[in-house]
This record gives structure tokens, sequence and C-alpha cells, in this order.
């Protein structure tokens, strides 16, 4: 073995090594959607003492820790997220009632004197106004009579415990015990002594518990405190009926003191835990049976190192989950799914080298096997650079401008680009590198599969069809199929998922099988006569609503449950009216910076003809993908979109191939038509297409299988967007870039000097357009 191939053997085998070490020793971090759970984000806003920014939302975060930490969450997740959004992750809460309630509130605690009752039983004064006037509020305590109060003399800061307990000895029932920090328990002393100077049975001599501008406790001082004496404890009791829940409830608000920041919840999604396990199963199977398939089909047609490269494939799948585990990514189901996705792209790069190396084997017939091997990797490096740098720009702005789990199908899409890199480029062609030294693989073409030239390639260069004879009837059929894709938008509309216009959905399994139009009625007559009900699947019932808190929809569930028995939530989805406006405008951002940032690269890396025309590729293949799901009646949402840019990065991915190889045959043959070497280029890189487009179509087709509901739609996407994205990188993006060099006056590239050449060296001329057949 050469030096070379000795050192990528030693790194394959270290890789490999480390990485089976982390699958062993390791598990990955899964996601609520795959484990069952509530997420919830939470936006800070402003109050009348403090703006929602980055200071003030970390406080509010710790204060919220507390409280969930008081709840016996297992493993809660809190983050921030830019300025004044937190997102806390709640595994294993299915019901998200009592943590939406106790996380909301903003539990602040104040304690009052009693000025006496209100001028007008029933009166509520503004406390704010009543703040700016120097007085208390006018508020109603437990009996509903209204009170006059003092400015606040202790608030909620001063409390350092907070405990629930029942009182048997006094009778009180469930009572809350405050224990005060040493100042606080000062001033409860002073605010304490000051109401016992007033008559017992006074109102007076009462001190006012104000939570969150409730009186929850009005407790008379006792007649035997004296005046300006006070409690010299430092602690009090709040009675008030309260119950055990609400008792415990209201010391773990106090505990967990007062939100800095009042919060709002723009989004909650809860998942149940059968879901993300059926999830995980069926995106097992789907991976499995999918990386079968894909691998038999390479080693048919590209023989032993169609083998070799199935072995680099399986030696990816360890890499890219090793990295993943070890990075602690959390792997979520879209996340999955573009790890899954990411086996069949990964064969990309083994094509298009062992289809380079068989041109290299046609044309030079006494090469031996190993340098015409050694050639395809070095003449494939640029379209590979380009084809993965273009799907990473594609993972990075779905990790920066996407929401949620959209962002980890950014993460592992990148993972899996950069994994597949290795194990083309060092795990490959180290195995294949080894085997070519084999004379008995050199010598029988029938076991290597780089010595034949293959069906596609034979069958093309029998016909040699001249695709791009007129180049405008190619683009006139795509501007067919954009004319109906948009008609498609115009009549059927977008069917625009919660999570970009906002409002709730949700999916319940019933005990008995429910008929929609049965679970409509009795959604109607329990008071929601807006919901559209529709059937989610083996049998489970999918209800969108507008706006809809957790006590409706608890309502709701409970209207289900008297049509279809036991109802059990599988996913819920609430997004607020100005994050659904906020994901939607992110949305479209997302595209026009993908569309602007491929056709910079382009330009960069090629001509500024043949960037326009595969930006106009990939718009193509975003309006078509959006009219077919328009027709179809599919829903849009992030999902979609993660779908839709992971498209674009494939469109792209296509175009750079072909362009890369019309840039090559170009600059070799300046004179001859650029049509003529447009259409050359474009049936050589055929085989190329074909095979990697079967390798993720093979995926795609198990997903859509196999995936379950949960990942069908964006299993079709893709199929969708792959389909056109092949045909319009071909027939779209070279059309159009023959009709733009047409008005350019720019000259041809220039020729690159092969390596090793020597000036003044004379060789052999041969026609550069020659693909090496012989009659």
């Amino acid at each position: 073995m050469t030096r070379a191939t000795t050192v990528r053997a030693v790194l394959a085998a270290a890789v490999l090594l480390v990485s089976v070490l982390i699958a062993l020793t390791m598990s990955p971090r899964l996601g609520l959607d795959l484990q069952g759970g509530t997420r919830m984000v939470l936006q800070a806003k402003d109050s009348d003492t403090a703006k929602a920014d980055r200071e003030s939302t970390d406080r509010t975060l710790e204060v919220l820790r507390q409280r969930i930490d008081s709840l016996g969450v297992t493993e809660p997740t809190l983050t921030r997220s830019g300025e004044d959004r937190i997102i806390v992750e709640l595994p294993d809460v299915q019901d998200p009632r009592k943590a939406a309630e106790v996380i909301g509130r903003t539990a602040q605690l104040t304690f009052h004197a009693v000025q006496g009752p209100a001028a007008q039983n029933g009166d509520r004064a503004d406390a704010k106004g009543d703040a700016e006037a120097g007085n208390g509020p006018t508020l109603p305590d437990e009996q509903g009579r209204s009170l006059d109060l003092g400015p606040a003399r202790l608030s909620g800061a001063g409390v350092k415990d907070a405990t629930a307990a029942f009182d048997a000895q006094q009778g009180a029932g469930w009572t809350v015990s405050l224990d005060f920090h040493k100042k606080a328990g000062r001033d409860w002393t002073r605010l304490t002594g000051e109401a016992a100077c007033h008559p017992v049975q006074d109102d007076r001599r009462r001190v006012a518990i104000v939570l969150d501008e409730q009186i929850i406790s009005s407790p008379q001082v006792s007649p035997s405190v004296g005046c300006n004496v006070g409690l010299p404890s430092g602690s009090t009791q709040i009675t008030g009926s309260f119950s055990a829940d609400e008792a415990r409830e209201l010391a773990l608000l106090i505990k967990g003191g007062a939100l800095p920041l009042p919060v709002e919840i723009v989004e909650q999604r809860t998942v149940g835990p059968t879901l993300g396990a059926a999830a995980i199963d069926a995106s097992a199977r789907a991976a499995l049976i999918g990386a079968a398939a894909t691998a038999l089909f390479i080693t048919i047609v590209y023989r032993l190192f169609g083998a070799l490269a199935a072995v680099a494939l399986a030696a990816y799948g360890l890499i890219s989950y090793a990295a993943l585990v070890a990075l602690g990514v959390t792997l979520t189901l879209p996340g999955l799914a573009g790890f899954v996705l990411a086996i069949g792209m990964a064969v990309d790069a083994n094509v298009l080298v062992f289809e380079r190396a068989r041109e290299e084997h046609a044309q030079h017939p006494g090469r031996s096997l190993r340098s015409s091997l050694t050639a395809g990797f070095r003449n494939a490096w640029s379209a590979v650079a380009d084809s993965n740098v273009t799907t990473l720009i594609a993972a990075g702005l779905l990790f920066f401008l996407g929401s949620g789990p959209v962002k980890g199908f950014g993460v592992t899409l990148a993972i899996g680009v950069l994994a597949s890199m290795f194990s083309a480029l060092v795990i490959a062609r180290a195995l294949t590198d080894i085997a070519a030294r084999s004379r008995f693989v050199s010598d029988y073409r029938g076991i290597n599969g780089i010595a034949a030239p293959g069906r596609v390639r034979t069958w093309l260069t029998r016909r040699d069809p001249q695709l791009m004879r007129s180049p405008r009837r190619w683009l006139l059929i795509s501007t067919a199929l954009i004319a109906v894709a948009v008609l498609g938008i115009v009549v059927r509309g977008v069917n625009l998922g919660v999570e970009f216009t906002g409002g709730r959905l949700v999916e319940y399994s019933t005990s008995r099988p429910v008929d929609v139009e049965r679970a409509r009625t009795a959604l109607a007559d329990a008071g929601f006569a807006d919901a559209e009900v529709t059937t989610a699947g083996a049998g489970d019932l999918s209800v969108r609503t507008g706006k809809l808190d957790n006590d409706g929809e608890h309502a709701l569930r409970a209207a289900l449950a008297e049509e279809g028995g036991e109802t059990t939530k599988v996913r819920d989805e609430l997004i607020g009216p100005s994050l659904g406006d906020e994901l939607r405008r992110n949305a479209l951002i997302a595209l026009g910076i993908a569309v602007l940032v491929q056709l910079a690269y382009l330009a960069i890396r090629f001509r500024w003809t043949f960037a326009v025309a595969s930006v106009a590729a990939l718009v193509h293949d975003v309006i078509i993908l959006v009219g077919a799901f328009a027709w179809l009646g599919r829903t849009v949402d992030g999902i979609f979109l993660a779908a839709l840019l992971t498209v674009i990065g494939y469109s792209v991915n296509d175009s750079v191939v072909v362009f890369d190889r019309v840039r090559e045959l170009w600059a070799k043959a300046r004179r001859v038509p650029l049509a003529t070497v447009a259409n050359q280029a474009v049936l050589q890189t055929v085989p190329r297409t074909v095979n990697t487009g079967m390798g993720a179509l093979f995926i795609l087709t198990a997903l859509a299988v196999l995936g379950g509901d949960s990942l069908a739609d964006f299993a079709l996407a893709l199929l969708i967007g792959i389909c056109v994205g092949t045909y319009s990188s071909v027939l779209t993006a070279v059309p159009a870039a023959l009709l733009l060099e047409r008005s350019s006056k720019a000259p041809p590239p220039a020729r690159k000097r092969a390596p090793g050449r020597r000036s003044g060296t004379k060789t052999a001329r041969r026609d550069p357009l020659d693909n090496g057949a012989r009659v």
C-alpha cells in the first residue's frame, strides 16, 4: 500500500473505533417529540417596573427554574432564546394545565394594612391609578367585601420559605406558613403592631395578603398582640379554606418568588410517549429497509466497488450517530428523518467518483484500474465539494432560521453531510484502493464495477440524444408546470399549518371508533362550533381550533370522550398568533436568504449565467412543490419548510454537478458551440443523477410507507422535490444557462493545466468531447 492509503486506513480505523466506543457507552438525547412530554415557549412582556431585556429574562428564567424544580418534573430543561423568550421542556408531562398555571403566574405577593371597607361595596379601583395617587388598591376580600388597602408594606421578596401544612389543632385546615428574612421580619412586626392598635373586629386590625392583585387572606391580628408590639416571630400563617392542592400550589408560587416580568405562553407542544416510541420504531425500520435497498442497488450497479461503498455507508451511519451522541445533539423527529435521509444522500459522493472512474477507464483502456480510480477521485472532487457546500448552506439556514424541531433537522443534516464526505473520501477510498491493487479484481471487468461502462451510459452513447438542440422547448414545459402549480395555489389555496396561522391542533385516540361528523356535532354542542375535525390515521381524530386555552382543551376532550369512550391526547400544538405571524415571516425570510446565498455562492464558484440558471431552477422547484401540496390539500408547516429547504440544497446539488462538467468540457473545447458542450455534459452526468436519485428514493419511499403519519408529509415533500429537482437541474437550469449565455459576451472559461504537464510538452490531441466509446 502507498503511504496515503495507509494513512487513510489508519484514520478510518481510529474514527470507527472511537465511534463504536461512543455508541456503546453513551445514549442519545431524545427530544420531547420522541420521548413524550410538553414543550413551552414563553415570551416575557414589559411591565411597569421592568423591560423585557436579556438580563430581566435571565432573572425570570431562574424563578421559573425554582418553580419547575418544585413540581418534581424529571430532568426539566429551561433555556433562554433571544432577548425575551424562554424555552421550557418538561419530559413525561402530558397534561400541561397545572404546569402552565404555575409557570405563567407572576406571583406578585404583597402585604398591606387595611384602611377599612370601600366607600361602595363591589367597587374595585385600578391598582395602578391608586399607586400613582399614593394609596393602595381597593380589592375584594375572601367574602367578596371590598377593602381599601394601604400601600404595600412588604413584598414576596422578603419571604425566606413557604410551606403547606394541615393545621388540625386550631381547626384551620390547610394553611401556608411563611418565614421572613431578617429585615422583612422586622417590617412584618411593625405592620402587625400598627394593625393591633385598632379595636378587635375592626377591619383596620386586619392585614391583607395580596397575590396577583387578589386578596388571598386578610387575617385579624390576635387580641393578645399589643399596640405597636406586633408579632415578634418573623413568621405568619396564611389561612383561607384552602384545599391540599391549593395550599401546595400557593406555597410553591410564594417560595419560587415573583416573576420579574409577566410571561405569555406563545407556543406549547405536547406529545404522548406512545407516539414518540412509534416514530422511533417506524424510522428505524425505514432506515434499515431503505439503507439495505440502497446498498443492494449500488452493489448491483458497481459490483465489488459498490459493495465496498455499502460498507462505507454502514460506517457513515455509525460515525454520524456517534457524532450526534457525543455532541449532545437533541434528536427530534425531523432530526431522525434527516439522519435517515442523509443515508441516501451519502451515496452521492461515491457515485460521482465511480462514474468519473468509469469515464477515465473508457477514455484510456490501457490505464490500470487503480489509476482510473485515482483519477475518478481527483476529477470528482470539485463537484463533491460544491454539492456538499450547497447542502450545508441549506442545513445552516434550517438551524439559524428554523424553530424547535426544525433546528434539530438542520443539525443532523449538517453532521450527515460531513460524515458522508469522510466515509466516501477516506473510508471508501481506502477500501477501493486496497481492492484495486488485487490483480484478480483488475482483470475481471464483471467484478470490479469500474471497467464496465454501465447500462445507462452505454445506452446514451449509442443513442446520443441531442437534448439541448431546442432549449426553449424545455423552458416552455417548465413554464407550463409552474402555471399548473400557481393555479393550484390560487384555486385550492395553501393549507398553512397551525404553526404559521396560530391556534391549536390536538390529536386524540379514542377507545371506540368515532365518525368525523359525529365528532363535529359533539364538539359543536359543547360550544366548539368552529373546530375543524379530520382523521389523523389509524382511527385517530385531529381537532384544529383558533384560540383555545388548556381548560378549553380539557372540556373539548371531555366532549369527545362522551362519543368515543376513553380519549387519550396523542399530540398537542398551541401557537400564539404573534408567534404564528413571526414564524410565517421567518419562513419567507429563510426562503429568500436561501435563494440569495445559493446565488452568491454559485456566482463565485461558476459564471453568473450558471448561477442565475441554477437559482431559477430551484425557484421552479419551490413553486411546483408548494403547488403540489396545494392541489393535494396537504399541510404546509415547519416540517414542510425543512423539506423545502432540503429540496433547495438537493436541486442546487444536482445543478452544480452538471455545470461543473459543462465548465470542464467547455474549457477544453472553447471553440465548440456551448449547446454541444452542454448536451455532452448532460449525457455524461445522467448516470450519476439517476443512480444518486435512486439511492435517495429508496430511503424516502421507506420513510413514506413505514415512517407513519408523523413523517408521511415530510417524505412526500422530499419525494416530489427530488423528482422535480432532478428534472429541473438538467432540463431547466441548463437550457436557461444556454439562453443567458447567448445574450452574454463573456468569454468561455479558461482551460486548467493538467497536473504534471510541463510547458511545451507535445501530446497527442484528442477530441475533448469524446466519451471514450469505440465502434
